[in-house]
């Protein structure tokens, strides 16, 4: 399999067509067909199902073409580090972060190094922890912003001078909402929405005081933006990070803190032994600069 190749199986994955990938590639659709055929051929696998007006891909496909997006990525990641002059420092950077208001204090990192390297981008990828290490651990990305719990072990990095702070979004109005804090107590009754994170974590189980079986798990969820609309419309509390959704007088939310309190930190975390561009290592230096 040559790069070439993988970029043509792409084009056709996403055209669903041999043809219209072929326009989309300005080559002719005879060649292109072939070229599929040759590759499935290579691989011993039927990539294609081809139908009478589309083509969708079998397993075999699907699989091949996550390896394939992931194999280019990192190429066109490769040559744009490659292709930085010593003179003029520049390239893309990728940091991929879970949900939290600590991403602040990456933008303003970035805004910060784009005033002295104003050739330097940037790419965001938003994911949960284990999505944003598997990507670091590929080199698709260069950074990650996790949240606690944290395998420190496997990575280099910096901690942040903020912590997030667990609490529940509900409905405005509703009775828990009238209180202050929120107990444990209060939720072993409630329909839940968590996130798939949360599950894992060994600080909130504690703090609930019940298995995530013993509890009423309406929903689990990876962004809080979409669960924040289940919770509008009555659908359950969400167990959440403070500052994240807008509950303005008016919105339909409202959040309440933990108590006892619960808080987490924020680490931005590198491969151990990654070799980075020269837009990165500018990248870290203004980061250690910004935290002091």
């Amino acid at each position: 399999m040559d790069i070439r190749v993988m970029r043509y199986f792409l084009a056709v994955a996403r055209e669903e067509s041999i043809t219209r990938a072929a326009e989309v590639l300005h080559i002719s659709q005879p060649p292109l067909s072939r070229q599929m055929k040759e590759l499935e051929a290579e691989l011993g696998k039927q990539l294609f199902i081809r139908g009478a007006k589309k083509i969708t891909l079998t397993d075999e496909g699907v699989i091949l073409r996550k390896r394939a997006e992931e194999m280019l990525e990192l190429l066109d990641k490769t040559t744009s580090e490659i292709k930085s002059s010593d003179n003029e420092i520049g390239g893309n950077i990728c940091i991929g972060s879970g949900e939290t208001d600590a991403f602040s204090l990456i933008a303003k990192t970035a805004n910060d190094l784009r005033k002295t390297y104003p050739n330097i981008t940037y790419s965001i990828f938003s994911g949960d922890a284990a999505h944003i290490t598997e990507r670091l651990d590929r080199g698709l990305i260069d950074f990650g912003l996790l949240v606690e719990p944290v395998d420190l072990q496997r990575y280099d990095y910096a901690e942040l001078p903020a912590r997030d702070t667990w609490g529940v979004l509900m409905p405005e109005g509703c009775a828990l909402a009238e209180k202050d804090f929120v107990t444990a107590e209060d939720l072993w009754d409630k329909p839940l929405i968590i996130s798939r994170q949360t599950e894992q974590d060994g600080a909130m189980m504690k703090w609930l005081g019940r298995s995530f079986s013993a509890l009423k798990v309406a929903a689990k969820y990876d962004l809080i933006y979409n669960a924040a609309h289940f919770v509008k419309a009555g659908f359950g509390y969400a167990i959440a990070l403070d500052k994240l959704i807008n509950i303005s007088d008016g919105c339909g939310l409202a959040f309440r803190p933990l108590l006892p309190q619960l808080g987490v930190g924020l680490y931005l975390v590198w491969g151990r032994y990654q070799v980075f561009s020269k837009a990165a290592q500018k990248f870290i230096e203004q980061v250690k600069q910004s935290i002091g």
